[in-house]
């Protein structure tokens, strides 16, 4: 039987994710000579060169993406490389580019079932932007990319898993984003992974969007109206899920292993958590000591993982970024390539 191969798209080349890619591939040498798994890095060749040599890591071979098939070890697919200078740091619409078409030949590449799935190092919305690439992030382009309209982001640190009801849009517009149809995928999408990722009877609580769950209405009622309903649906078929479970004391709870997930309502609700536990700074310096965690896309017709961390501009360049979050990353995204049951493939197609 073949051996996975995973895809790491480089990122913007002006952040860290050249440097995390090769310092990710020395961690991981010894399972890709044991035929584990496969690694194909895309993007700019310049950058992966020039992180090299300041980490004094060899870049991997360059292939051609008709030798994908059969790939051992770990190989780099380069992408058109770009017109305009890429410094360290800065942000431009070179960058963005290179950024996006990494992405655009993974998820092509794990369409067409020539990769097992895409790790995504960071890019820079700002870059994607000034490219002309008008998303939010990884995750709205490649539900775009993909042809989904309701992909899910799930945040991950070991067991700590956190999925999101809504993610890049402003606090005023959530209310009316979590709708019962849209919790209810959310949960739907959870469920499977969980089981996907070797959970039997999953356990999920959902967050409450208001204070103390909207304490009896007197702060509001979205809580009481819309996801009591659903919870209990869930529990009247079988399902183990809780809530709404008031957010200043849920996410105690899953750390306290109450619960397998928890389904948060809005971006901060359910990134400063995670961020929290697996990030950690140095207190003499302020520096970052520590980027742990995993960003995993569900509901997407492709496997796609991702670090839980931004570009880093401030340190680019500086050979002092840590892996750590895209090997979690590459682990997350093989236990998601394991076989799955029908009703978690039925599921995930919607």
């Amino acid at each position: 039987m073949p051996i996975p191969i995973l895809a790491i798209t480089l990122g913007d080349p002006a952040g860290i994710g050249p440097e995390i890619t090769l310092k990710a591939m020395r961690r991981v040498a010894d399972r890709l000579e044991r035929g584990e798994f496969a690694l194909v890095v895309i993007g700019d060749p310049n950058a992966l060169q020039k992180a090299g040599e300041i980490l004094s890591i060899d870049p991997p071979r360059i292939i051609r993406e008709d030798k994908l098939s059969g790939l051992t070890g770990a190989a780099l697919l380069p992408t058109p490389t770009s017109d305009g200078e890429i410094r360290w740091g800065e942000v431009s619409a070179a960058a963005g580019e290179q950024a996006y078409q990494a992405v655009v030949l993974a998820t092509r590449l794990a369409l067409e079932g020539k990769i097992t799935g895409i790790v995504t190092a960071p890019l820079n919305k700002e870059a994607l932007h000034l490219a002309g690439h008008d998303y939010a992030g990884h995750t709205e382009l490649l539900a775009d990319l993909t042809g989904v309209r309701d992909s899910v982001m799930m945040l991950a640190h070991g067991d700590f898993r956190v999925s999101h009801v809504s993610t890049h849009c402003a606090l005023e517009d959530v209310p009316r984003r979590a709708t019962p149809q849209r919790i209810e995928r959310v949960v739907d999408l959870t469920l499977a992974t969980l089981r996907r990722l070797g959970v039997a009877q999953p356990r999920i609580a959902i967050a409450a969007l208001n204070p103390h769950a909207g304490e009896g209405g007197i702060f509001g009622r979205h809580d009481i109206d819309v996801t009591e309903p659903l919870v209990a649906a869930y529990q009247a078929r079988g399902e183990a899920v809780f809530g709404p479970v008031p957010g200043d004391t849920v996410f105690v709870k899953l750390r306290g292993g109450a619960y397998d997930a928890v389904v948060a309502m809005y971006h901060d609700q359910g990134h400063i958590p995670v961020k929290l536990l697996g990030f950690g700074v140095d207190r003499e310096t302020g520096k970052w000591t520590a980027l742990n965690g995993v960003n995993v896309s569900l509901g997407l017709p492709v496997i796609r993982t991702s670090v839980d961390h931004g570009t880093a501009f401030d340190i680019a360049g500086h050979g002092t970024a840590d892996e750590t979050s895209l090997v979690e990353a590459m682990d997350y995204a093989l236990k998601l390539a394991q076989p799955v049951t029908a009703d978690a493939v039925a599921v995930a197609n919607g």
